[in-house]
């Protein structure tokens, strides 16, 4: 089942990084507003597949869904290795994947969605848009401090203060765990976009590309596999009880 809604006014940016999440958020994005496009940002992560995944995703969304080609608009792709370098964690060199009792994931890149939707306003107010999407959630996650809404509310007045325009931040999975993250794919876009998510998108950590699960590609054993695997469980079974 799929739903339609009536597109607003004005455009969005949607932080488009290549995985399941942000997947989602460019077709909730693409349902509901004229323009959209996209920022990705080049970190120096090491699961890079991720920036052709998101390109892919793209090429995608258009050929499943042609009634959102008019609205798909031009993409930005932001070198920002520089930052990486110095907000260095597990995703950006080579370290151990660990989740230590008491302290945030090795994972955790310090300040990275704050410096995202900095670059991403700046993108915007460039270009007319006036809202910004990001996939943060902060119900099944990692305990990253700036994927918060409050952290993220923070983030939209400074933007709105510091560009002196009214640009809003939409979070559309934030109170959703990723089975509900399934539910709205499939409500959007029905099993098409069910399947072009599961097959397109990269989340794994460590970059596999090499194993297809019931979930999509990944190593199964990062962090991120591992919420996308319980995640899918979750919705299959609601799917099957239905």
């Amino acid at each position: 089942m799929t739903t339609k809604t009536t597109p607003t006014g004005g455009g969005a940016l949607v932080l488009h990084s290549g995985g399941q999440d942000s997947a989602v958020c460019l077709a909730w994005a693409l349902d509901r507003f004229e323009t959209v496009e996209t920022v990705g940002f080049d970190y120096g992560q090491r699961h890079e597949v991720e920036m052709t995944a998101r390109m892919a995703v793209r090429e995608a969304l258009l050929d499943a869904f042609p009634r959102w080609r008019d609205r798909l608009g031009q993409d930005h792709r932001v070198d920002l290795s520089g930052y990486g370098a110095i907000a260095e964690s597990a995703l950006t060199a080579d370290r151990e994947i660990e989740w230590r009792d008491g302290s945030l994931p090795s994972t955790f890149v310090p300040g990275r969605n704050l410096v995202f939707f900095t670059v991403a306003g700046a993108i915007a107010w460039r270009r007319g848009l006036t809202t910004l999407v990001g996939g943060m959630c902060e119900t099944d996650y990692s305990g990253y401090p700036d994927c918060r809404r409050d952290t993220l509310d923070a983030t939209q007045t400074m933007l709105r203060l510091g560009l002196d325009m009214p640009l809003g931040i939409e979070t559309p999975l934030m109170h959703l765990d990723k089975a509900e993250t399934w539910a709205l794919a499939d409500a959007i876009g029905g099993e098409r976009l069910v399947e072009l998510i599961r097959t397109e998108t990269h989340s794994c950590y460590r970059g596999d590309r090499s194993h297809l699960h019931a979930w999509g590609y990944g190593c199964g054993d990062c962090p991120a596999c591992d919420l996308r695997e319980k995640g899918w469980a979750r919705w299959a079974q609601g799917q099957a009880d239905t």
